[in-house]
């Protein structure tokens, strides 16, 4: 449970409708538990993710995998000062989860072992869209009470933008989720090049592990082309979608504009077409801490639409990292409609300084009815219900959910870090929940009480 730090009441955590959450009594060693619909945690078939104690051997490694009769498939993270070694391991095909994290766990080199879960995102499915006034179409989420069009439950983002607090290329943000259209028109020039990797020679310049990681790195299929809408369908739909909430271009007479004008976008792609695996998040966090700490760039908050499987000591620890490197890790709330304080929901109901967990609101200020809310898990509301953004193929699509409402929030990270250089992650996390509006339907749902106000940033 978290502290409660601010007196105004708003709470919020992100994320897509049919996301559901776990009891945060989970244990980390726990087969697949049962989720908030009374569904069990999906997980990838004949897999684990095992974490040993500091200093274990790779002989007392190989000893441990053995009393599950378990192979070593791949590292997630290597053994260092702060952290220890965690594994990836592959079971005898049909072997029950239940026994072998009972066998690995007898052995004294396991710190924790736990399934490999399957983690999802669910939507439904000068600016044009910006400038309607057609509420079918428009932009509500950015607009604020004096802009035109107006809507006072909007994030107030155009009000920073008449202040001309419209973002900064200096200013990066994690997008762990599907890929980027990088190409898309609203989208292009906004995502990130890596000047660190000379592209396309098939070395790993910046010695990262991720060979040609230009535009950052798809986990998922383990290779650098981060979008693949072209040639798979809608694949990477959500992902386009949430990034041009945070930062579609403005003023070039077409669609949309986002949160920021200017931001630098970079892609940590773990989900595709059947969702993603625990393992496979852990490294898209790590990915980004490692950039901030070994380059120093200005990467001030990971996006993080997506939700699903239990408590996850190796997610947790991988957040903690990121904390430690002034990340913050904003969390869509999920879209189960269920009480947060009462049956988790993660990765939002992390308890780590650096979350920020999103509830979605519609366009009248109402909790959305999908949205999961906690007066003591979720931060604050932000809009999730008809969020028009950018998707694959150059289109342009209307979805719902706190998948939708998390990147308002992101993106209202990165435009207070434009105006405000040099702010902690505790600062940013702080300025976001103390300037919230309070709103009746989230009074008692989330900690600040409050819906996502941007006008002072």
């Amino acid at each position: 449970m978290r502290l409660k730090l601010f007196t105004a009441a708003a709470a919020s955590s992100a994320i897509l409708i049919g996301m559901t959450g776990l009891a945060l009594s989970t244990p980390a060693s726990a087969a697949p538990a049962p989720q908030a619909n009374g569904t069990a945690a999906a997980a990838v078939p004949d897999e684990l993710v095992v974490g040993y104690v500091a200093g274990a051997s790779a002989d007392q490694r190989e000893r441990a995998r053995g009393h599950a009769s378990a192979h070593f498939a791949e590292r997630i993270v290597a053994a260092a000062a702060d952290r220890t070694e965690v594994e990836l391991v592959r079971l005898p095909q049909g072997k029950n989860l239940n026994q072998a994290i009972a066998q690995l766990r007898s052995d004294p080199a396991v710190a924790y072992a736990e399934p490999n879960y399957v983690l999802t995102h669910q939507a439904t499915a000068t600016d044009p869209i910006f400038t309607s006034t057609n509420t079918s179409q428009d932009l509500w989420g950015m607009y604020g009470d004096a802009s035109t069009p107006a809507n006072a439950y909007g994030s107030q983002a155009a009000e920073a933008w008449t202040a001309g607090h419209t973002g900064s290329k200096s200013v990066y943000v994690g997008i762990i989720d599907e890929g980027i259209q990088y190409t898309h028109p609203e989208l292009s020039g906004q995502v990130w090049t890596n000047p660190y990797e000379t592209a396309a020679d098939g070395v790993d310049n910046d010695g990262n592990g991720y060979v040609d990681d230009v535009n950052g790195w798809d986990f998922a299929n383990s290779n650098n082309t981060i979008y693949d809408g072209g040639s798979r369908g809608s694949l990477d739909n959500h992902g386009t979608h949430v990034s041009g909430t945070i930062g579609a271009k403005a003023n070039n007479g077409q669609g949309v504009a986002g949160m920021n004008w200017d931001v630098t976008l970079i892609s940590g792609k773990f989900l595709g077409r059947q969702g993603g695996s625990l393992a496979d998040a852990v490294k898209s966090v790590d990915y980004f801490t490692d950039l901030k700490t070994r380059h120093g760039l200005n990467i001030v908050a990971t996006n993080n639409s997506w939700g699903g499987g239990a408590f996850s000591q190796t997610l947790l620890d991988a957040i903690t990292r990121a904390n430690a490197a002034n990340i913050l890790f904003v969390a869509a709330a999920g879209n189960s409609g269920t009480n947060n304080d009462t049956t988790a929901s993660y990765p939002s109901n992390y308890d780590v300084a650096n979350v920020i967990a999103v509830a979605a609101i519609d366009r009248n200020g109402a909790l959305a009815s999908f949205s999961q809310y906690g007066a003591t898990t979720v931060d604050l509301g932000a809009p999730g219900v008809g969020v028009w953004s950018t998707t694959a193929f150059n289109t342009y699509s209307s979805y719902n959910g706190t998948s939708m409402a998390t990147p308002h929030v992101t993106g209202a990270a990165a435009l207070y870090a434009s105006t405000h250089p040099g702010a902690t992650a505790a600062q940013i996390k702080s300025a976001i929940l103390s300037s919230v509006v309070p709103t009746a339907s989230l009074s008692g749902k989330t900690l600040t009480g409050g819906r996502l106000n941007v006008s002072g940033f």
